[in-house]
């Protein structure tokens, strides 16, 4: 048996919940430019528009991106642009991406552009802020803000005494760095969320947005989940509360489900070529468990006899 944890997938939780708690996420890691922004008027999402734009720009390992259309509270109707970047690990192409967004998404809108990047990588020295060259009197600088969730490392009791949805952000993605290795821990700080997240003043939808995320984060080897799971009820019934109850957990299951073939077949089309709709009803089949060992597996894949044979061996 080993000690280590499934692998996290960082990058649909993060989408997810930076379009539920944009606003939150502002004031939590931003609050000097909160406040100019005019929360009255609608916010818009520009995630399509933003694949769009950078689809054939793809530099390093994307994760997580948001393209959010705000208004200013200066009186103007003009709006401008905020691009979010999430990195969960490093990447030295991270700063050129950051500028080659940055200005293809200026390029297209001819509106400011505000860049913000989001580490949540385990390297507390590695903080790329920057972009830039010169060369025979042409000097290009772009700096854009850097938010460093290993910074807030140090911030734990601010960050559990907090009610901005944002904290358990962090202490969740926290929490999922630090128990990469040590399964048994995993399940302790998972379980720990859990009783803090249901301590706090919360409305239901918000625990269950939250706790669908922690759950993703924090993923568990399937005999831990059962543990788990069994302690979560067990905490509801102490507590008279029953948020996470079977069909909201089968709706997370899902998502996770589809999330993990979704990313498997992309994968196998690049190994082994274009994977045909009976091989993606069987991978259907298949559990979230089965998928991440399959991902680690097709690593290996040549042909796709390789991915057939380790089919019939389920």
């Amino acid at each position: 048996m080993t000690d280590k944890n499934p692998p996290t997938a960082y990058d649909s939780p993060w989408k997810d919940i930076l379009q539920i708690y944009f606003e939150e996420f502002i004031l939590f890691f931003l609050p000097n430019e909160y406040i100019h922004i005019d929360w009255t008027k609608p916010i818009e999402f520009l995630d399509k528009e933003l694949e769009e734009v950078v689809k054939d720009a793809e530099i390093g390992r994307r994760f997580a991106d948001k393209l959010v259309k705000i208004y200013l509270t200066n009186g103007s109707e003009e709006w401008v642009l905020i691009h979010i970047e999430v990195q969960a690990q490093e990447d030295s192409d991270f700063a050129e991406r950051m500028y080659v967004y940055s200005s293809r998404i200026y390029s297209k809108y001819k509106k400011k552009v505000v860049s913000i990047a989001v580490l949540g990588d385990d390297n507390p020295n590695w903080k790329p802020s920057q972009f830039g060259y010169s060369l025979f009197g042409y000097r290009l600088n772009v700096e854009y803000p850097v938010i460093k969730l290993l910074d807030d490392q140090q911030q734990q009791s601010q960050l559990s005494a907090s009610n901005n949805p944002f904290a358990m952000v962090v202490l969740a993605h926290l929490a999922a760095l630090n128990t990469r290795s040590d399964r048994t821990l995993r399940k302790q700080e998972k379980l720990a969320l859990v009783q803090r997240l249901y301590s706090m003043e919360f409305e239901e939808q918000d625990i269950l947005n939250l706790f669908a995320f922690l759950d993703w984060m924090l993923t568990l080897p399937l005999d831990l989940e059962a543990e788990f799971r069994q302690e979560v009820k067990q905490l509801e019934v102490r507590q008279a509360m029953k948020y996470v109850t079977s069909v909201e957990r089968s709706g997370i299951e899902t998502g996770k489900k589809e999330h993990a073939l979704s990313l498997i077949v992309r994968l196998l089309n690049r190994r082994v070529g274009n994977v045909d709709d009976t091989i993606v009803n069987r991978l259907r089949g298949l559990s979230v468990e089965e998928l991440d060992t399959l991902g680690e597996a097709l690593l290996d894949f040549t042909s796709m006899a390789d991915l057939t044979n380790w089919l019939e061996q389920q």
